[in-house]
């Protein structure tokens, strides 16, 4: 099982490349790379679980080939099952899933983590974690979803906090180890409370690609942990 990109305990920032300039794709990328940015959030979407439709395995192809930073993918599409193999095959270090659309979810960790990646469950706002409370032990991270997925530069849901919070305790509470992400809307003024809660990766768009400085910005990210 390939390890997390950071030893744990360390607050990660994967920024979300859909927040950036697409048509600059290897510039951003290493921009983010010299920026100090610990991997990539790449959101496919397929016009179905979500109202937008995005470029998803060719693209995924490409920016594996200009980078070797960690490369996080989130699939918001309707059929999991029918299409993960094709997001590993294009160099997908974590494939994370929504759950509530996955005919067999516990089939579906158990084959990404047998290809040597990383899987993770995806939970929508208005998704309990309890709702995955039975695979939490084949999992290597749970993304808190705090937008509605589908479109960037929504509002920060700030009740999600307490899912992180809840989803923590449990995970120490039961002696199990993953990586609890949160992903929408995540910016300077909600970072340091969403890591007290228990968050170890953080999706930031607008946060870091909207700034002029990725640097600086994800700096400023990591010392809202303290």
């Amino acid at each position: 099982m390939p390890a997390s990109p950071q030893a744990p305990g360390a607050v990660r920032i994967q920024p979300s490349i859909a927040a950036g300039n697409l048509l600059r794709l290897e510039d951003e990328v290493r921009a983010l790379e010299k920026g100090g940015a610990d991997g990539i959030h790449f959101d496919c979407m397929d016009g179905h679980f979500v109202p937008l439709l995005t470029i998803g395995v060719p693209f995924l192809e490409q920016m594996r080939a200009c980078t070797r930073l960690h490369l996080d993918v989130h699939i918001m599409v309707t059929n999991p099952d029918a299409v993960f193999e094709q997001y590993l095959a294009a160099g997908a270090d974590t494939l994370t899933f929504h759950p509530e659309v996955a005919l067999h979810a516990h089939r579906l960790c158990t084959a990404i983590r047998a290809r040597g990646k990383r899987a993770g469950l995806a939970l929508n706002p208005g998704t309990s974690w309890r709702f995955v409370e039975s695979l939490l032990p084949f999992v290597d991270q749970i993304t808190i979803m705090a937008v509605n997925p589908g479109f960037s530069r929504q509002a920060h849901i700030p009740e999600m906090a307490e899912k992180v919070r809840e989803l923590a305790s449990h995970a120490k509470a039961k002696n199990l180890v993953f990586d609890i992400q949160v992903d929408g809307g995540v910016n300077e003024g909600n970072a340091a409370l969403l890591a007290q809660h228990g968050a170890t990766v953080l999706v930031a768009g607008g946060a870091v690609l909207g700034k002029p400085d990725y640097g600086a910005a994800i700096r400023a990210l990591r010392a809202e942990r303290s």
